[in-house]
């Protein structure tokens, strides 16, 4: 708190200008059961070349087939995934979200409640303290499938009355 008169001076860390991103898929049966929780983090911005990457990491966990609901971010639509996807349709089906409708996207869910919960406030030295922070977000989130099924539920993939 500054004394009267004088502005105040808030400190922060010096990384407020570096970047994360962080990729994130939310994996379940057909009837909402056996949620699971898949997140990369990424050093960089998001470009075509993560998005392929992550969905060849995505392929090494998955049994069977795959229907991947995705919103409309330009990296998803570029020229170099839709060529790759091309290659994939032995396992991956996409359908795509109507443009602009995050409340139809459960992940959208999942960075709400990290943004407004645990990771709100969050005061990181370096990178490797954001890194941790994400990756102890996701640990809880996966340790409570209850949650994760509530992600499903608010965006209206399955009925209110499924459980676990």
């Amino acid at each position: 708190m500054a004394p009267r008169g004088k502005t105040p001076i808030i400190k922060t860390s010096a990384i407020r200008w570096l970047r994360r991103s962080v990729i994130g898929v939310i994996i379940c049966s057909p009837l909402a059961q056996k949620p699971k929780l898949y997140l990369r983090i990424f050093k960089e911005t998001i470009s075509s070349r993560e998005i392929t990457r992550y969905l060849k990491e995505l392929r090494r966990h998955i049994k069977g087939k795959l229907i991947l609901l995705w919103d409309r971010h330009p990296a998803h639509r570029s020229k170099e995934v839709q060529e790759f996807l091309k290659t994939q349709k032995e396992w991956l089906e996409i359908e795509w979200l109507p443009p602009y409708a995050p409340e139809l996207n459960p992940p959208e869910y999942l960075w709400s409640t990290g943004k407004h919960k645990d990771l709100a406030n969050l005061y990181a030295e370096t990178l490797t303290d954001i890194d941790s922070a994400i990756h102890r977000y996701g640990g809880r989130v996966r340790r409570n499938p209850n949650l994760l099924t509530g992600f499903l539920k608010a965006a209206g993939l399955f009925d209110k009355e499924l459980t676990t």
